[in-house]
């Protein structure tokens, strides 16, 4: 079944917009998979940790005939062939591929959960996806993602236009 997702990008490591890029060109170029849209690219601020660089950060959303799981394994390739090393959590990365989205679908399991448990929460992955679908709604939370970043103060986590930056 064909199906439209929504793929969280960051990198705070090295050539970040390069690294983007990058991602997103292997990201095209895998089987099953095919790029639908882009956001913009945002210059954001760590979450959750100090003492590293900002990060660049998007969303791209892609249809897919593969299953969850396949897509997962098909992501994390891409990132280790990238360079991604998973220290420990929160640790800087040359590039982070994240499931935001596989259409409807919920996944609870201890290899795969989607939604992603903590973008509700994260104004660098709302910010792009209200660019990229303003009406999608979160399966679980059933919010817009409009809605759900309408929850943040603008004070709150900096998210800024990486061509205002």
């Amino acid at each position: 079944m064909i199906k439209t997702a929504y793929i969280g990008i960051g990198s705070n490591l090295g050539d970040k917009l390069e690294n983007f890029l990058k991602a997103i060109e292997k990201i095209d170029l895998s089987p099953g998979l095919s790029i639908k849209g882009q956001s913009d690219f945002y210059r954001t601020e760590p979450v959750g940790v100090r003492d590293q660089d900002w990060y660049v950060n998007g969303v791209i959303s892609l249809v897919t005939d593969l299953s969850p799981y396949e897509l997962f394994n098909n992501l994390m390739t891409i990132e280790l062939d990238m360079g991604r090393e998973r220290k420990k959590k929160w640790d800087s990365r040359t590039i982070d591929l994240d499931i935001l989205f596989i259409g409807g679908d919920i996944i609870d399991d201890k290899d795969l959960t989607v939604p992603h448990p903590l973008m509700h929460l994260r104004r660098f992955v709302l910010v792009p996806m209200v660019q990229l679908a303003p009406d999608f709604i979160h399966p679980v939370l059933d919010k817009t993602m409009t809605e759900l970043l309408d929850i943040f103060s603008l004070e709150c986590q900096v998210v800024v236009p990486l061509k205002e930056a």
